[in-house]
């Protein structure tokens, strides 16, 4: 803002931040050049911001305040809302007795005080800060206008607990002394803001985990758990019995595990929920996994491929026939990716059909069959109608048993392209996988095409993403030795508004590819163990998990602790 009042330069002076030669040669320049006097001589570096917030307290006889110092808590952020710091610049420090003490930058602006009186309907004791200092803290707290911060989430929750203290929640009991929430019941509001922050915020799942004496609410966001601002115990029951009623679960069944679904709307965009409630010691723990069905925008490259990989992908995902398996743990992406396959040979000469539980995304051009097991519509029972419709390409949820695997593998016999996920920690485990479930040996060498495993690893941040350079005990821990480095790209997020201060904005895969040849065939025909199989898809070229990672730590993609986090040593 531009500064021209008399006043403060005179304060300016008579605090020894300015003299008067300086002034008169400022007053000219500023003249000249149509702009205030102060801002003149903090563009000119004559004064630090920090300067300019002391004489402005100094005329008022207020105290300054440095921000970066302190450390707010949610509870003090939620005291003023989000469009209100942003529009007045204010930011709540304290709260004593029904007086809510702020930060502004110009104590001088009597129209923000009165307004900040009325709309937080308290008294307002003022502090002064540097402007650079409120909008730091208007962008760490509030968010900026890149995206929204965990913290500022946490204030909307703030705002709503708020509510709900202030109006009693609604229960009416039931003849087996079971809680049910009233329709009109606050408490409704707060679930519904659960979802929609999680959703705001890139979160895949919410967890919500009574605990002693607290109710925990935790997002996982670019597979890491972070922790929100929880409800108060008392509501814990309504809370829950809200979202069981949403999910079609039994409210009064309180001793075996539930699942269920809800369907949500945040905006324009429709989502799913699956809801898994489990008994735990000190209530029914609930997690709800958020399904965006619109929300798949992705080809092999945003996968995390490099040239390399996605060329022999490419190739594996264009054959006529033969079983395609992605395996690694729940939530390493193994759906996503055999989506990104579907959609990258989606043409109008081939007909594709998917078999799911549940249809997690919605694929323009691809006919998708949800298994319900309620009316026996089981994988297999829909396997094996499906292959009557004579399709060119099959998806399979997941392999489950042996009837399920013996028709998928029967299917790529038969002039059938299969694609499926398995559980197993690496590629060459999922041939002893099969064999475990039942399926023979011969079945599996001569149907298999490839098989990939895959984890998940944090981006850096695009926003803030700078140079970094490692210790040598870092780059030794993912096998990188610095003697045999030439021209590495190491580089880190520093944190910003964008991803949450976090230094990481959303994920990619690193995988290891083993393309199943004659020699693997045999292998497996004779029943080899699973270190063998590896061994051989050594020597044919195959990277391991942990030497993906590190290509892409030094392409400067990821960091060396996200490689360490999601993979294990090569042997």
């Amino acid at each position: 803002m531009a500064e021209k009042d008399d006043y403060l330069v005179d304060i300016l002076v008579d605090l020894g931040f300015l003299n008067g030669d300086q002034v008169t040669k400022l007053r000219d320049e500023a003249a000249s050049a149509g702009v205030g006097v102060v801002d003149l001589a903090v563009a000119n570096k004559f004064l630090r911001p920090a300067d300019v917030a002391q004489a402005k307290a100094a005329q008022f006889g207020a105290e300054v305040v440095n921000l970066a110092d302190i450390k707010l808590s949610d509870e003090i952020i939620g005291l003023v809302r989000r469009d209100i710091a942003k529009k007045y610049r204010a930011i709540p420090i304290s709260k004593d007795d029904g007086t809510i003490t702020v930060a502004v930058s110009d104590p001088s602006d009597l129209d923000t005080i009165d307004s900040l009186h009325h709309l937080l309907r308290a008294e307002i004791q003022l502090k002064v800060a540097s402007e650079e200092d409120i909008e730091n803290a208007l962008n760490k707290y509030y968010g900026g206008a890149q995206g929204g911060k965990v913290i500022q989430e946490n204030a909307k929750m703030q705002q709503t607990l708020q509510e709900l203290t202030e109006s009693e929640v609604a229960i009416a009991k039931v003849d087996d002394g079971v809680a049910e929430v009233s329709a009109d019941a606050p408490v409704i509001k707060l679930v519904n803001s659960i979802i929609v922050d999680a959703f705001k915020l890139r979160a895949s799942d919410i967890h919500l985990e009574p605990l002693a004496k607290s109710f925990r609410v935790r997002y996982r966001i670019d597979g890491v758990l972070v922790e929100m601002k929880g409800p108060p115990k008392r509501l814990q029951a309504s809370i829950l019995s809200r979202l069981k009623i949403q999910s079609n679960m039994s409210i009064s069944e309180k001793r075996i595990p539930q699942d269920g679904r809800i369907q949500s709307k945040v905006g324009t965009k429709l989502i799913d929920l699956r809801v898994s409630c489990l008994p735990t010691n000190h209530g029914e723990s609930i997690v709800m996994r958020i399904l965006d069905k619109e929300g798949l925008r992705l080809g092999l490259p945003e996968l995390g491929f490099f040239t390399d990989d996605q060329q022999t992908f490419e190739r594996l995902i264009g054959m006529p026939d033969g079983i395609l398996l992605v395996t690694g743990p729940t939530g390493s992406g193994k759906t996503t990716t055999l989506y990104s396959c579907l959609h990258f040979i989606n043409r109008p000469d081939r007909k594709i059909i998917t078999v799911e539980d549940p249809v997690e995304y919605q694929l323009a051009g691809i006919n998708q069959v949800q298994v319900n097991e309620v009316v026996g519509l089981s994988f297999a029972k829909a396997l094996r109608s499906i292959l009557r419709q004579a399709p060119n390409v099959v998806m399979l949820g997941e392999i489950r048993d042996l009837e399920t695997a013996t028709i998928a593998i029967n299917a790529s016999l038969t002039g059938h392209l299969v694609f499926s996920t398995l559980h197993t920690n690496d590629a060459p485990a999922a041939v002893a996988r099969l064999i475990d479930i039942g399926v023979k040996p011969f079945l599996v060498a001569s149907s298999s095409r490839a098989l990939m495993a895959q984890r998940l690893v944090r981006k850096i941040c695009k926003q803030c993403t700078e140079p970094y350079t490692p210790t040598e005990a870092e780059m030794r821990s993912i096998g990188i030795d610095p003697a045999k480095l030439t021209n590495p790209n190491f580089r880190k997020g520093k944190g910003c508004a964008n991803c949450s201060s976090s230094g990481y904005r959303g994920r990619f895969g690193v995988f290891e590819i083993f393309v199943i040849d004659d020699e693997a065939r045999k292998l497996i025909y004779d029943r080899v163990p699973s270190s063998v199989l590896r061994i051989r898809a050594r020597e044919m070229g195959m990277r391991t998990l942990r030497e993906d990672g590190v290509r892409k730590v030094l392409a400067g993609m990821t960091t060396a602790e996200e490689v360490l986090r999601a993979t294990v040593a090569d042997d």
